[in-house]
């Protein structure tokens, strides 16, 4: 009977959750809320300095990273699939130019970009920085629809298709 009793304990104390990668640590500014979804581009910046400014401007510049990275990668995930649905052909030219625009937009300052978070923690030697941003999807897409009118290397084939593309991306995120 001990032995069982034994056998018991070892198995019950083995059903504890315990991994050799350590204990899985939920991280400030996480869930939904700061995840992108059909309406929004989110992100979470994190960064770690001695000097809480340093700390800040980290964590600014790795959120916005972050939104520029999904912005590029949305522009030609929608400009391969409107290439391959309209057969327009070689859609290197709208990838192209689709890349250029996105990072031409995230350079510059957007009036939508908001801040919708912050958390600072300090250690007793260096400081943690978090902050989460969004963009509106529509209000993105409308301001990237404006500079493409703007760009005058953009040929006028080209500006018609980055226009349908940029409609039907305007439709999608304000229906929702």
């Amino acid at each position: 009977m001990p032995l069982l009793l034994f056998a018991f304990l070892i198995a019950i104390s083995s059903c504890k959750s315990t991994s050799t990668l350590g204990e899985e640590v939920k991280e400030p500014l996480s869930g939904s809320k700061y995840e992108s979804n059909n309406r929004w581009f989110r992100s979470v910046g994190k960064g770690v300095s001695v000097k809480d400014n340093i700390a800040e401007s980290k964590a600014d510049l790795d959120a916005k990273t972050e939104l520029a990275s999904q912005v590029n990668v949305t522009m030609k995930n929608v400009s391969d699939q409107y290439s391959s649905e309209t057969g327009f052909g070689d859609n290197t030219e709208i990838t192209e130019k689709f890349q250029s625009l996105s990072r031409q937009v995230m350079s510059t300052e957007l009036a939508d970009l908001r801040k919708i978070d912050q958390k600072k923690y300090f250690d007793g030697e260096k400081y943690t920085v978090f902050i989460a941003y969004e963009i509106k999807k529509g209000a993105m897409f409308r301001f990237m629809k404006k500079q493409a009118k703007l760009d005058d290397k953009i040929n006028e084939g080209t500006l018609k298709a980055i226009e349908e593309i940029l409609d039907e991306e305007i439709k999608k995120a304000d229906e929702e």
